[in-house]
């Protein structure tokens, strides 16, 4: 015989079980905002941020730029009175050879370590199909005769009207910046010396690229494949003074292959090489020439180049909005705590008032 209380013939209910957690009886904390926990909160961001951005200000403005825009720099083979651009040039022919030059003046002696960068505009790495776009395992020097499928459309290309994989594959490899920039100083009738390496992350250099081992020559690891569509060098003659900086191990390209967040970006190019006497203690004040070999195209997608030489601070390159941001944010912190102790000052309740509330006290 069964009785009521034996599991089987009791009702189904979707009633949860009667504990701490699915009846939600668990001790709880909650904050009661009051105009004693509230207002110190916003005094204390604002009389913090403010010195805070003042001094990510300060640093900031420490460091130097000197930038030039080289876009329509015009030819040093033009003839006089006929000035041409070597972006015309280049947009006839792409594997043309153009050289120009481009004066400026440095008002103030850059002190300390000295950097070069190239900058470009309205330039998406940021795009999807592109962020996608290369073979990791290819660049750790694992080649393969099928490259990864996000490298379409530059995968293959035909040399000799034989179909081969190219190294290093994608849209991003392709695109590899290739104008190269020196420059002279009139100051010490000289060039200025420029390191190529030591610009890339040495995390990137060491764990993410790496060149093909088991070869004699970087010549012999790559000789069935193909460079880039876009290249006017193999990938093993980037750098064939320095054996470190060649191959997938080029710094240039290693920079390049970081894409940026954002269409108008700076990449490090070189570092001023301080190691010799005229410029150990940076540049000096005066007049010196940008040196291009144009060859990278901009205008196809609306863009614009230039040149960027910057010295550092404590905390890194230029940039203003951090310490803008600090002083706006502790500013309205400030503004918004006074306001609302003027409202807290002439609208609250006594403490004997708030104590004295029941149901019958009329609503004001």
């Amino acid at each position: 015989m069964t009785t009521l209380t034996d599991p089987s013939v009791l009702p189904k209910t979707k009633k949860p079980s009667d504990s701490a957690f699915k009846q939600q009886r668990l001790p709880a904390w909650q904050p009661i905002l009051t105009a004693g926990t509230v207002l110190p909160t916003f005094f204390v961001i604002g009389i913090a941020f403010i010195p805070v951005g003042i001094g990510l200000l300060y640093f900031s403005e420490e460091v130097k730029e000197h930038s030039i825009d080289y876009t329509n720099c015009i030819s040093n083979s033009s003839a006089s009175g006929n000035e041409t651009k070597c972006a015309d040039i280049i947009a006839l022919n792409s594997s043309a050879v153009c050289y120009c030059e481009i004066n400026f003046t440095l008002t103030n002696e850059f002190g300390g370590n000295v950097y070069m960068y190239y900058g470009l505009t309205n330039f998406y790495q940021n795009h999807r199909r592109y962020v996608k776009s290369r073979d990791d395992n290819q660049l750790l020097g694992q080649l393969s005769q099928t490259p990864s499928s996000d490298c379409k459309p530059f995968a293959y290309s035909y040399v000799n009207n034989t179909e081969m994989p190219i190294a290093p594959c994608g849209a991003i490899a392709n695109s590899l910046f290739s104008d190269e920039l020196t420059l002279w100083s009139h100051v010490h009738q000289n060039f200025v010396p420029l390191l190529n390496y030591g610009i890339a992350w040495p995390s990137d250099k060491s764990i993410k690229f790496a060149n093909p081992k088991g070869y004699d020559t970087l010549e012999d690891a790559f000789k069935d494949y193909a460079k880039p569509k876009n290249w006017s060098k193999a990938i093993y003659e980037l750098d064939t003074k320095n054996i470190s900086n060649n191959g997938f191990q080029n710094e240039d390209l290693i920079v390049w292959m970081r894409t940026a967040a954002l269409p108008s970006f700076r990449k490090l190019y070189r570092r001023i090489d301080h190691s010799q006497d005229s410029f150990k203690g940076g540049l000096v004040r005066g007049n010196y020439s940008l040196i291009v070999k144009y060859s990278y195209p901009v205008a196809a997608f609306e863009g614009t180049k230039r040149m960027i030489l910057s010295t550092t601070s404590l905390l890194g390159g230029k940039n203003p909005f951090l310490g803008i941001a600090y002083i706006v944010v502790g500013c309205v912190c400030l503004i918004l705590g006074i306001a609302l102790l003027i409202i807290h000052i002439k609208c609250s309740k006594s403490t004997n008032q708030m104590i004295n509330v029941n149901q019958n006290t009329p609503y004001q």
